[in-house]
């Protein structure tokens, strides 16, 4: 029975990529700046390589890592999440998708509003614990949208759950998804339910509506041939459900690890793909440094949990989707190299895969693994970590 378990750390990149000054991003790195609070502790990341990692200077490695270990470029245009998991899948993007810093255009809105029967919020760029704070009492009185972007391809929907159901937001966000196509092809449309009285809440009801993967990824490949592709937390949005076999919404980390090991510990063979969002989403978009110092704390203390729960034939990959540095001025995700560091009784301990061209190369090891052919790109690593031939 072979399996992987492809885990990504939403948001901790490791160093500025190359082209990073064309972001804006010179100089960034999520894991430094991280590493740089008192809460910061990843002595069983570190056992298995992560500071061996090409690139890792700053830090101290180990000796003789337990894993094998590697940093992956972005080919791809962007830095968004959609971007980098679709290129994880081995989906490269030639064209970023569309930023709208000014805002979305009238004609979108007034459609928008039309098949919502409800007007129009911000339309702002916007944090998203800020816009309910600065609009929520107006969408109380009014009933409207509270519309909001950000420096991602996104469409943001807040309401509160009193005023608008969240199921009629789900309807409203389904509605915008088809709305926002061809030049208004956002990578997501969020539903932002709050609740509360202010300073408002938002709840744990989120819920991403991507684009349609536009060609067939790793986990079409996978489904196709008989494999299972289980998502875990965002992967099943991330991927509108393209290739997923089956999938579950988290609420936090501490649920996507809990889900995580229950399909470690379930019998099936093929691949299970997890989301970690918070590091992203609580702590690199607000600059809390401590906050993601404690959260990757948090996951080194869970990861003896999954390494025990490995089996023979099973690989372990931790890896990331982009960067979000909290120790920049920037609120915004940033354009950086990803690590990669794996586990798992068949691969040769302290292989160093160095630095790879593209996050796709870990879709075409996995179907490498898998015993498929790979129709996107990437090249695989597999006979680089492999103890056994």
């Amino acid at each position: 029975m072979k399996r992987v378990f492809l885990i990504v750390l939403d948001s901790v990149g490791i160093g500025a990529l190359p082209d990073a000054g064309l972001y804006g991003d010179e100089g960034s790195n999520t894991l430094r700046s991280a590493a740089g609070s008192p809460y910061f502790s990843m002595p069983n990341m570190r056992r298995l390589g992560l500071f061996n990692i090409d690139g890792m200077e700053w830090a101290e490695g180990v000796n003789a890592p337990a894993g094998a270990f590697g940093r992956l470029a972005e080919s791809s245009r962007g830095k968004d999440t959609t971007t980098g998991h679709w290129e994880i899948a081995g989906l490269v993007s030639g064209r970023a998708m569309p930023l709208f810093p000014e805002g979305f255009p009238k004609e979108l809105l007034e459609e928008l509003s039309g098949r919502a029967g409800r007007g129009i919020l911000c339309n702002r760029p916007y944090s998203g614990t800020e816009v309910i704070r600065d609009y929520g009492e107006e969408h109380i009185r009014t009933g409207n949208l509270i519309v909001y972007t950000s420096a991602d391809s996104v469409l943001q929907i807040a309401a509160h759950e009193d005023v608008i159901p969240v199921e009629e937001l789900y309807r409203i966000c389904e509605a915008a998804r088809e709305l926002c196509k061809g030049p208004y092809g956002v990578g997501r449309v969020i539903a932002r339910p709050f609740e509360g009285e202010y300073p408002f809440r938002r709840t744990a009801r989120r819920h991403d509506y991507s684009l349609v993967p536009p060609e067939d990824t790793m986990l079409d490949v996978l489904k196709r041939s008989g494999l299972e592709t289980r998502g875990v937390g965002k992967i099943g949005d991330i991927f509108a459900g393209k290739g997923i076999s089956s999938s579950v919404r988290t609420s936090c980390n501490a649920e996507g690890i809990d889900r995580t090991l229950e399909h470690m510990n379930a019998e099936f063979d093929g691949l299970c793909f997890t989301n970690l969002v918070d590091y992203d989403m609580l702590y690199g978009h607000r600059n809390d440094v401590d906050g993601y110092a404690k959260a990757l704390t948090y996951f080194d203390e869970r990861l003896p949990e999954l390494l025990n729960a490995l089996r023979s034939e099973d690989i372990l990959m931790v890896t990331a989707d982009h960067g979000c540095d909290p120790g920049t001025p920037s609120t915004d995700h940033s354009r950086e190299y990803v690590p990669l560091v794996m586990a798992g009784e068949l691969l040769k301990p302290g292989s160093n895969i160095g630095t790879r061209a593209s996050f796709a190369d870990i879709a075409a090891s996995i179907l490498d693994y898998f015993g498929q052919e790979n129709p996107g790109a990437g090249e695989s690593f597999l006979n680089q970590i492999l103890s056994i031939q």
